[in-house]
């Protein structure tokens, strides 16, 4: 057992289940280095018959020598009787729900919460739930011990966010950047769920015996059943060439175009690098999706789009923004700009992302299809280890995306019910395979002809 040094502590590495490690001068003291390669100082004692571990504090905080003090102070109070770790959980129960909040995201942000899949939450989603604590569950419960927080105290605290009592117009770090606090349903039913697995995180912690938030009745998600009709898709499509004429729209508008004729989620796109695009496999590769990894089949038009950009544009994203080698800013702003005052002024990503998915099932293709080409968490290709497509899915992301391409260039098909028949459908294909690379046209062709 070697002393506890600085050097010695920043060289340990975790094993899959973490790491001990004690110091050969002050016997119980030791280091615990987790998975996620975060390192503690923590002593080891035993009382009442009893081994227990009392976490002392976080590398980087304290240094060795701090630590080792302090582990000598604490031990010394074990061999009179006392038990730290007892003390520490006593005073937890008298925790307030700001502490409590304060806790959970500094174990949030070292990795130490587990988010969808059982991995570490994402930065972004890190960010989101640190602004609803912030923003709403410490205003109005902050001051409040967590012991003492009943279910009422829950059904209050969402009905007041449902209220807007939270709404607030807030300064952010980013230059001249402000949030916009509404509260609302939706806010209220994301913000509980949060706080449901904050106090699941206090009763592991042993702060509280039970879960405040079991068996509260939430409202339900009000659904959005919004999708553009094929003449909507063809105002889409005006608006977006009278777009690209500007130059301060432009980038937007193709932006805008590639959404409607993927249906991949707006920061996906925005964020996109040249490095996740896959041109001979047809696809996207994108490495942080919400899903995390996830394989995107990718049309034609798309990809011939791509394969026009590349030669064009330098650097690491397919839309870059000005000066340093980032992504393209200001979307929203735009998209607000450019639809307001239209009939589309309802339109949001998620509604493009929505109506892609409604075109895709009103051309017949199944529901495991379909989600896979808008990496749903039901979709089957969502690993990095998947190199190479099914066939049948690039044909689908093909039709799919030549026939949205064809509707925004105004083309109009014939149809004798809202369910499209076998002649437009295979319109829609000789339409998206015009100027095309040759090779696809008999596969294609032959593909609509089998029936499927």
């Amino acid at each position: 057992m070697p002393k506890l040094t600085k050097r010695f502590v920043e060289a340990v590495r975790p094993g899959p289940k973490g790491t001990a490690a004690w110091d050969d001068e002050v016997t119980g003291f030791g280091l615990r280095v987790y998975p996620s390669g975060k390192r503690s100082y923590i002593i080891q004692y035993r009382s009442r018959g009893r081994c227990r571990r009392y976490t002392i504090g976080r590398h980087g905080i304290w240094t060795p020598e701090m630590a080792r003090r302090e582990a000598k102070a604490l031990l010394g109070n074990v061999a009179r009787g006392n038990d730290p770790a007892e003390e520490r959980e006593e005073d937890r129960r008298a925790l307030t729900i700001k502490q409590l909040c304060e806790q959970y995201i500094e174990d949030m942000e070292a990795g130490l919460i587990m988010g969808k899949g059982g991995r570490p939450k994402r930065a972004s989603t890190i960010e989101i739930d640190v602004g609803r604590i912030r923003r709403h569950i410490i205003p109005l419960l902050g001051t409040r011990r967590v012991r003492d927080i009943t279910k009422p105290d829950m059904n209050n605290l969402m009905k007041d966010i449902i209220a807007g009592k939270t709404r607030v117009v807030m300064k952010t770090e980013k230059l001249r950047g402000k949030a916009i606090v509404r509260g609302g349903r939706g806010t209220a039913i994301r913000t509980m769920g949060l706080l449901g697995g904050i106090f699941s995180y206090a009763v592991e912690a042993g702060v509280i015996d039970h879960n405040p938030t079991h068996g509260l009745r939430k409202p339900k998600y009000q659904v959005r059943d919004r999708r553009l009709s094929e003449a909507e898709y063809r105002i889409l499509g005006g608006i977006l060439r009278q777009a690209q004429k500007s130059d301060n729209y432009r980038l937007h508008a193709e932006i805008l175009w590639i959404l409607a004729v993927t249906g991949c989620r707006r920061g996906e796109i925005i964020n996109l690098r040249w490095s996740e695009v896959d041109i001979e496999g047809s696809c996207l590769r994108l490495i942080d999706s919400k899903e995390d990894a996830s394989v995107r089949p990718i049309g034609l038009p798309v990809i011939e789009y791509l394969e026009s950009k590349r030669s064009q544009r330098t650097g690491t994203y397919v839309f870059p923004g000005q000066g340093i080698d980032n992504a393209v800013g200001n979307f929203p702003q735009s998209w607000k700009k450019l639809l307001t005052d239209t009939p589309l002024w309802d339109v949001t990503p998620h509604v493009l992302r929505q109506s892609f998915a409604s075109i895709a099932n009103d051309l017949g293709f199944t529901e495991i299809t379909i989600a896979a080409l808008i990496g749903h968490a039901k979709g089957s290709v969502t690993s990095r280890n998947v190199h190479t497509l099914d066939s049948t899915l690039i044909m689908a992301a093909d039709t799919v995306a030549g026939y949205l391409k064809a509707l925004l260039v105004g083309v109009e098909f014939r149809r004798n019910t809202y369910t499209l028949d076998r002649e437009s459908r295979r319109s829609a294909i000789e339409h998206m395979l015009i100027e095309s690379r040759p090779a696809p046209k008999p596969k294609l062709l032959e593909y609509w002809d089998s029936g499927r």
